[in-house]
């Protein structure tokens, strides 16, 4: 997890949430701030299995090496996307300059839908404003899901009907 990623846990972990990190090293490589949020270290494996949420905390575009662990979760678990495309970071992904919206096509090589949130803040941001309703500065972000790969009444995006 990345400091925003820990702000994440920390914050659903604080009012009693079970929080699970897995990381692709095994469930040894969580960093131990990670664990301080109350979170434990699962398997890869296990992090999605029967949860009602899972968080994706993951570079742009890796999404689609996790596929085959997604195929098994259940259609009712909302997948969560925090990332961002960076092309110097995560590589130049053809979909996206074309013009795909980053969560349709991370649901796409992911093969399920995902909401897109937390992506918005940095992660001192996260940690210092993300407080209860009434503190002054606290600020809000906005989220949008919906449960097909499209949302309502959306046209058909022209990288998804090419022949590319």
């Amino acid at each position: 997890m990345s400091g925003g990623d820990r702000a994440i846990g920390g914050k659903l972990g604080a009012p009693g949430h079970d929080v699970q990190v897995a990381v692709a090293r095994g469930p040894e490589a969580v960093a131990p701030g990670v664990l301080e949020t109350g979170a434990h270290a699962v398997a890869l494996e296990d992090a999605a299995r029967g949860r009602d949420a899972v968080i994706l905390a993951i570079p742009f575009g890796v999404a689609g090496q996790l596929a085959d662990l997604f195929a098994s979760v259940p259609a009712e678990t909302v997948v969560i996307d925090t990332s961002n495309y960076y092309p110097h970071l995560s590589g130049r992904i053809e979909a996206v300059e074309g013009g795909a919206v980053e969560s349709v096509y991370t649901s796409e090589i992911l093969g399920r839908p995902v909401v897109k949130a937390w992506n918005a803040a940095v992660a001192e941001t996260q940690r210092t404003k993300g407080v209860p309703a009434g503190t002054p500065g606290r600020i809000a972000m906005s989220g949008r899901a919906w449960r097909s790969a499209s949302p309502p009444s959306a046209p058909i995006p022209p990288w998804r009907t090419s022949s590319r």
